[in-house]
């Protein structure tokens, strides 16, 4: 059954990607449009673009209360992918704003919220300062299921951009061809997703019976690596060993106190991942579902074809 999809945050990183793949699929596709957009020429013409594909274009913000209803009553479901990089100003808890729009309009068949990443529910034990990211999506989510709205939670683990590309080095977004930087032994598991399987994984879920009021976790197979295994796929690549030096958690968690905050939030959560496995160290329970064991027909693109566009 194809529905219609609201997606805020639409031409953020991850949120045209979900346009992309919400329209492949044959969804009635809308975007919010904010209504202070002022001259921002790149986003307005990226809109102009999802417009040509089909979508459809609904003026509002997530500010004002009335536009927001207006733009969930037109639809069965909203996606949410605002971003969460602005720690300090809460930035996630905007979508306290559009609960309660959904729950105003009460016609909203699946909401899935600004999630992506790491499943907050697992992360209660989280160091100081990465913790905020955790603590304000378990508030929302909290008020998602207080208000009885149907929902599906996204866990995306590592974007393939920002950790393939750089051999899961902090601060790198290309692959070296001299040295790397291990952390610890780096031997432990992380999860690596495309940005555009991610998009489809979450499209899929929406219609899905076996999603609603779930957590859903992007763990294709192949891409369960640790970053030792990341680089030697490299290496195989370019034909090329490595210089490789590492580098203990002590030393990383003193090299991460003379960082700035929001740096710090960021290597936090790096230091989870590379340092304590908390991405794959442990099985899905029977209260979630994983991504590519139901959805098969998605190819998801491999951490080693991932690697090939950079030769």
């Amino acid at each position: 059954m194809k529905l219609k999809v609201l997606i805020i945050g639409g031409t953020g990183y991850i949120g045209k990607r979900l346009v992309k793949a919400s329209l492949e699929q044959g969804h009635e596709t809308y975007v919010l449009q904010r209504s202070d957009i002022g001259v921002d020429i790149e986003k307005v013409q990226m809109l102009l673009s999802f417009k040509k594909q089909g979508a459809r274009l609904v003026v509002g913000s997530i500010n004002d209360h009335r536009s927001l209803v207006e733009a969930v009553k037109q639809v069965d479901v909203v996606i949410c992918a605002i971003s969460g990089v602005h720690f300090r100003s809460h930035q996630i808890l905007l979508q306290l704003k559009l609960v309660d729009a959904i729950k105003e309009a009460g016609n909203i068949k699946r909401f899935l919220p600004s999630e992506f990443g790491m499943d907050p529910e697992r992360m209660g034990d989280a160091m100081e300062p990465g913790r905020v990211t955790f603590d304000d999506k378990m508030v929302v989510r909290k008020a998602i299921e207080d208000a009885g709205i149907p929902f599906t939670y996204v866990s995306a683990n590592c974007f393939a951009g920002y950790f393939v590309g750089g051999l899961c080095q902090p601060g790198h977004i290309l692959p070296t061809r001299d040295s790397v930087v291990l952390f610890g032994d780096g031997n432990q598991k992380a999860i690596f997703v495309d940005e555009d399987d991610v998009a489809a994984y979450t499209i899929k879920t929406i219609n899905d019976p076996h999603t609603i009021n779930k957590r859903i976790y992007l763990r294709p197979p192949a891409n369960i690596l640790s970053q030792r295994e990341v680089v030697e796929l490299w290496e195989k690549l370019i034909d090329k060993q490595l210089h490789k030096s590492c580098l203990s958690e002590q030393e990383f968690l003193l090299m991460m106190k003379d960082k700035e905050y929001a740096e710090q939030v960021g290597l936090t959560h790096f230091y989870h991942i590379f340092y304590e496995g908390c991405l794959a160290n442990f099985e899905i329970g029977d209260d979630a579902e994983e991504a590519s064991l139901l959805y098969p027909d998605i190819k998801y693109t491999k951490v080693e074809d991932y690697l090939k566009q950079y030769l």
